[in-house]
């Protein structure tokens, strides 16, 4: 069957074709690839056209698709049983490796989304506070929780307003949405407003606007103002875990946040989220205490079994020194072959995940996300799927490496890029 006959089909019984928007082809234009089969750093279509694949599930496949240890887990928990809704030992040693990887972590709880995970965590940080502001930064996206659907209002230091229809302006009354990187904004804010905050929740790496560092200085103000304030600082590492190396980037950045949220790596490619903190905060949560969450499917063995089993491979294989050099190649790459095509893009990497932005000046906040060049991603978006390389198929998502993108598939990516930028310049 075609793509195109696949995605007709699709929207008749699906709404919009898909499951998640961003896999319409919404902000590129064009036919979704329907994902017959993968293998390694390749993805087969429907019509058996075969791509190296950069989207790697948005992030949890750093090992590849069918690595055999993750496959010999997924397949031998399935023998035994797909779910019980009783515990079991896979979420102890999951439990355990996971809070050894996070010095900020003395419990965490498993549930079945990264939304899941931020959502909880909102509930335990006002709990655990009495306070109800939530402070979020443009860009970042923590799922889709009606309070954190929120944008910026009339200026920069205002309270949210709805970003979707179907939730209500009270909603996200409470929730307080700033610049991200803009440093002497947050610390306005914290001195106008910070007795009212519960927490603040920011991706250490922005991975939701394309990648987006954040500046010197502005995750170490994030911590000193909300420690001065009284407010929970909550690291949404559901990208960034384990993608940068063996625990999240609060480790590389030495930052210890109060709340951290994980999900996609450890999940090994199954559905999962997890939150996990201090004791004295995570004991606030039911059966412990007054403040409830649950999951019919939380800690479902055979995510957990895909996720042990990826992270005793990373943690012992250490991959990310290659990953960071691989990645630090394929972009110089492409801004060399930019500049020999005089196409004006610039890059944002931090280790094995990055950006491409078409347009002149480097971007490092979401104001400068929203003036690149989306009509030029999408041109270039489709020649590089012509010429069977994967991107992700929106100018604001992360492209990723994996330890099965080798120097051959990194070289023919560039290959690639290079015909492409020569095609649309």
């Amino acid at each position: 069957m075609k793509n195109a006959a696949l995605f007709e089909q699709a929207k008749k019984i699906i709404p919009g074709g898909v499951n998640s928007p961003v896999r319409a082809f919404g902000k590129v234009g064009g036919t979704p690839r329907f994902i017959s089969r993968a293998e390694g750093a390749w993805l087969w279509d429907v019509e058996g056209k075969r791509y190296i694949d950069h989207v790697l599930s948005w992030g949890p496949m750093i090992l590849g698709h069918l690595h055999p240890e993750v496959m010999d887990a997924v397949i031998g928990q399935a023998k035994t049983g797909m779910s019980y809704g009783a515990p079991t030992k896979l979420e102890n040693e999951m439990a355990e490796i996971v809070c050894d990887a996070f010095e900020s972590m003395d419990q965490v709880r498993f549930v079945s989304s990264g939304t899941e995970a931020t959502m909880s965590a909102i509930r335990l940080a006002r709990g655990y506070k009495g306070r109800d502001i939530i402070v979020k930064f443009e860009g970042c996206y923590h799922g889709h929780v009606d309070s954190l659907l929120a944008k910026a209002g009339s200026g920069a230091l205002t309270l949210g307003i709805p970003d979707t229809p179907g939730v209500p302006a009270s909603v996200v009354s409470q929730s307080a949405v700033l610049p991200y990187n803009d440093t002497e904004g947050f610390i306005e804010f914290m001195r106008s407003h910070g007795a009212e905050v519960a927490a603040v929740i920011v991706e250490p790496v922005a991975g939701n606007m394309g990648v987006i560092q954040a500046k010197e200085g502005f995750l170490e103000t994030l911590r000193k103002e909300t420690l001065e304030c009284g407010a929970l600082l909550i690291f949404d590492e559901v990208i960034t875990g384990f993608r940068f190396c063996f625990g999240g980037m609060q480790r590389l950045v030495d930052i210890q946040p109060d709340i951290t949220c994980l999900g996609k790596i450890i999940g090994g490619g199954l559905p999962v989220g997890a939150f996990g903190g201090r004791r004295e905060i995570m004991s606030l949560l039911a059966p412990d205490g007054p403040v409830y969450q649950a999951g019919t499917l939380s800690g479902n063995p055979m995510a957990m079994a895909a996720g042990l089993a990826t992270l005793r491979v990373l943690k012992r294989e250490d991959p990310y020194g290659r990953l960071e050099k691989n990645m630090n190649m394929f972009m110089d790459g492409i801004v060399s072959i930019a500049q020999k095509r005089q196409v004006a893009l610039s890059v944002n990497h931090t280790g094995s995940m990055g950006s491409i932005f078409f347009g002149p000046g480097q971007v490092d906040n979401y104001e400068a996300v929203t003036v690149s060049d989306a009509a030029m991603y999408a041109l270039f978006f489709h020649a590089m799927l012509e010429r069977g390389v994967y991107l992700a198929p929106s100018p604001y998502e992360a492209l990723f490496i994996g330890v099965a993108h080798g120097d051959d598939i990194l070289g023919a990516s560039l290959d690639a890029v290079d015909a492409s930028l020569s095609e649309i310049a």
